[in-house]
């Protein structure tokens, strides 16, 4: 935290102007932390104030990666469940060794605080966007974990409101921070599998079951404030979906979007499926009439671009014929060429032929940002005002994929979506489902 109230309010303004006049002019000359005798850690006033919110695991991996970093400050952390919010409380205070940290049920707080630079999300999907726009726009970086929204709408409102407000965004998908993906990716962009033909992804499975009986909501738990903008149902637990409400479409849409998001977020990475014209798109899977799970299972969608190149997306255990090194994976991108194939997959990669590995790409190949770490990345984006590795344009693309893919399985027909205009065409039902509606009093507002 800065030394006085006077130099966080000078830092303060001057993150937020950073994103409308540029770095260079807006970040202050500061002094090296060299200069004061702890080079390995800046003062204060140099060190980006963080608060975390949704700290269930994945949200409090988050968390001590930044108390990792020494170039961010942990001051807060949030959570709808007690048991959860305290003990991320202790992780963070047992690191600085005080009792600093204050806690937080609900989000807005965290939101009104001045002092805060950056949030970083990890709730349950639906809150995904609500809570990456309301910090936007009370002037917080955000990073947020994917997928990106439960719908298209969310995809695109999210977008216009980071660049409304010119905050620094970054995407959970951590797998840009791997060596080996990187390669991969710059590999196919620098044209050494030759012209794309065809794609070929894979990711894990959504489940069939959930319970659906109602239980009282446990002492600890503010169960409206975890509903937020999804319809009310009665609680069934952990906390709304018998095990897992990743499968329950009120609050997502599944693993064609929840998993989906690494393989398909790499395959942007190496190959922007947006600049292929427009898509034909169908496919079959299920939906599970039983239980409290009802999102798309057993999907399995072909895309044909105006490009030529088509492309398989499928979920984990619907027979296909594959590569026998890529079929014990649970999760993969693959794209084809004309002269040999590269497959990314979570924080590795496979390729034909094996040569490939060890290309050394000239000065003049294209080459993409390197990061040390998702939250390392992030942080010092914050502080440069550069974009991070894994940026709002490719989230929404990505996640855009899936959901396409997603209302052609669940409308049962072949729909034809137009990414210049980012609507489909002739088709005012899907057109329709791009939007969800929200439980009152929330809504969305650019």
């Amino acid at each position: 935290m800065p030394s006085s109230s006077a130099s966080k309010i000078s830092r303060r303004r001057l993150l937020r102007m950073a994103g409308k006049i540029g770095a260079a002019a807006a970040l202050p000359q500061l002094v090296p932390a060299v200069a004061l005798g702890r080079a390995d850690r800046p003062p204060p006033s140099q060190r980006v104030t963080m608060a975390y919110i949704g700290v269930g695991p994945r949200g409090l991996l988050n968390c001590q990666e930044a108390l990792g970093c020494p170039e961010a400050q942990v001051v807060a952390v949030c959570d709808v469940w007690q048991h959860v919010l305290q003990r991320a409380k202790q992780t963070v205070d047992a690191h600085y060794g005080n009792t600093d940290c204050k806690t937080y049920v609900d989000f807005r707080e965290i939101l009104q605080r001045d002092d805060i630079d950056a949030v970083s999300i990890a709730s349950p999907d639906h809150w995904h966007v609500p809570m990456t726009i309301l910090a936007a726009k009370a002037g917080k970086d955000v990073s947020v974990e994917k997928p990106l929204g439960v719908c298209i709408g969310e995809d695109l409102l999210c977008r216009q409101v980071i660049k409304r407000y010119h905050r620094v965004f970054q995407y959970g998908t951590e797998a840009r921070s791997s060596a080996a993906c990187r390669l991969g990716a710059e590999l196919v962009r620098n044209g050494y599998i030759g012209q794309i033909k065809h794609i070929r992804v894979k990711a894990p499975n959504s489940a069939r079951g959930g319970s659906t009986k109602p239980l009282p909501v446990p002492d600890g738990l503010n169960y409206d404030l975890w509903l937020g903008p999804a319809p009310w149902r009665p609680y069934t637990g952990c906390p709304n979906s018998g095990g897992n409400w990743f499968h329950v479409y009120d609050y997502a849409i599944g693993f064609i979007a929840g998993w989906g998001a690494h393989p398909l977020d790499l395959l942007q990475w190496a190959f922007d499926t947006h600049e292929q014209g427009l898509w034909e798109v169908e496919g079959k899977g299920v939906i599970p009439d039983r239980g409290c799970n009802d999102v798309v299972i057993d999907w399995d969608v072909r895309i044909s671009f105006a490009s030529g190149v088509t492309m398989e997306y499928w979920a984990e255990g619907v027979a296909k014929d594959e590569e026998p090194r890529l079929a014990k994976l649970g999760n993969y991108a693959q794209l084809i060429g004309e002269e040999g194939w590269v497959a990314l997959y979570y924080a590795s990669m496979d390729c034909q032929p094996a040569s490939l590995r060890s290309v050394t790409l000239g000065s003049n190949a294209v080459r993409l940002p390197v990061s040390e770490g998702q939250e390392r990345n992030f942080i010092r984006a914050v502080r440069t005002r550069e974009t991070p590795v894994s940026n709002i344009d490719d989230a929404v693309h990505s996640d855009i994929v899936s959901h396409v893919c997603e209302l052609a399985v669940r409308l049962g027909r072949k729909l034809v979506w137009d990414p210049s205009e980012e609507k489909f065409v002739g088709d005012p039902q899907a057109q329709q489902m791009m939007h969800r509606a929200y439980r009152h009093p929330w809504h969305l507002r650019p």
